[in-house]
């Protein structure tokens, strides 16, 4: 995975969170981001948070590109998703409003076979006027 070699971490200031977190850069735009790289933590995700600090997200980091899928089940604070493919090119992006109990659950699908998964705070991306075609990196130490 691109991001191994580096040997510089920062530590993600979340109570129920043991996962490595790294910087990032879109476009100019620099963002603290949890890696979840493994089944279990993409699996987990973001759900039962209740907050997601502005410059803040996560990011799922897959073996190898495929279309991917991703539903709010127990997350409830909203979120905005980007899916990039394995140049870190933004595919497409998502608005993810929290799943209320009782709904169904909702997909929100890569448009285009996909490496990384961007979430950070509902229109962060708007926001930001970060748009398909926009590439994020990995930053150095």
């Amino acid at each position: 995975m691109k991001f191994l070699p580096f040997l510089f971490f920062l530590t993600f200031q979340h109570p129920v969170s043991a996962l490595i977190s790294r910087q990032v850069a879109v476009e100019d735009l620099i963002l603290t981001v949890e890696i979840a790289d493994q089944e279990a933590s993409r699996r987990q995700g973001l759900m039962f948070r209740t907050e997601l600090p502005e410059g803040c997200g996560m990011l799922f980091v897959h073996p190898e590109p495929k279309i991917l899928s991703f539903w709010m089940k127990n997350t409830y604070i909203p979120l905005s998703i980007g899916f990039f493919d394995e140049e870190c090119k933004l595919i497409n992006i998502e608005d993810m409003p929290p799943c209320r109990e009782g709904s169904p659950l909702v997909c929100f699908t890569s448009a285009a076979p996909a490496v990384y998964a961007l979430e950070v705070p509902q229109g962060w991306f708007a926001k930001q006027k970060i748009k398909p075609g926009a590439k994020f990196s990995f930053r150095d130490p």
